[in-house]
This record gives C-alpha cells, structure tokens and sequence, in this order.
C-alpha cells in the first residue's frame, strides 16, 4: 500500500495527514501522539476514526499541524484521519458520515469591525 495524503481543516488550523499501513503508531509535528496531545477529549477526537472504522492499531499517521488553537487542531486531524480511511476503503465512508467525521466544519472567527471594540460588541451609547 502506498502512503495515503489528505488534509483536514478547522477554524484557522490545517493538517497534513500521510496514513500507511503499520502497528498505529501516530507521529505528529515529529512528537507522539500522546505527547502533542494532552487534554483526554483531543486524544479520544483523534481516535475516533478508528473507532468507528475498527481499525484501531492497523494504520501508522504521521501528520504535520499548522496553525490555530489545540482544538482546532485536533479537529483537523480528525477529518484528516477520516478521509484517508475512505481512501483506504470507501466502505467506511457510510459509517463515518453517520458520526459526522466527514463533515468540514466551516465555522470561522467572525472579524473585527471599525468603530466597534470587537466583531458585535458595541462601545457603550449615552442618549444625552
């Protein structure tokens, strides 16, 4: 099997994923998965995948993360992750769906506007 490319995105944060067949060994921005990693709920978001897929294990991920928060981050790896097991075998794709893994979340940060202290925030209004 050849080594599998996809990217991932969420708010402002992109990841790279190459995915290769292997003892599930997960390498990110050349540090361990639980290393990059330290919150529970970003480490079960990036298993999910393979929880969904029963591929735990059967897949080695080495990923490079750019940009935005842990979250994000985490996040992004996880559609990363998912696309590239559909690449594997697009018979995981139905079931991925069902959990919401192949879905790009498009939220972003709303921006700044002039006059104004933030996106909606208004500076206090005095009548007279």
């Amino acid at each position: 099997m050849d080594t599998i490319h996809t990217i991932g995105r969420r708010k402002t944060s992109v990841a790279r994923v190459f995915l290769n067949e292997g003892t599930g060994k997960i390498v990110i921005n050349g540090k361990d998965l639980n290393e990059y990693f330290t919150i529970p709920a970003h480490l079960k978001a990036v298993a999910q995948p393979f929880a969904v897929t029963d591929t735990e294990g059967k897949f080695d991920i080495k990923a490079t993360l750019k940009g935005g928060g842990i979250t994000g981050q985490a996040e992004a790896l996880r559609l990363g992750i998912a696309r590239a097991l559909v690449e594997v075998n697009p018979e995981f794709k139905p079931l991925l769906k069902k959990e919401k893994l192949m879905t790009r979340d498009p939220r972003m940060v709303e921006r700044k506007k002039y006059g104004q202290p933030k996106a909606r925030k208004k500076f206090q209004f005095s009548k007279r």
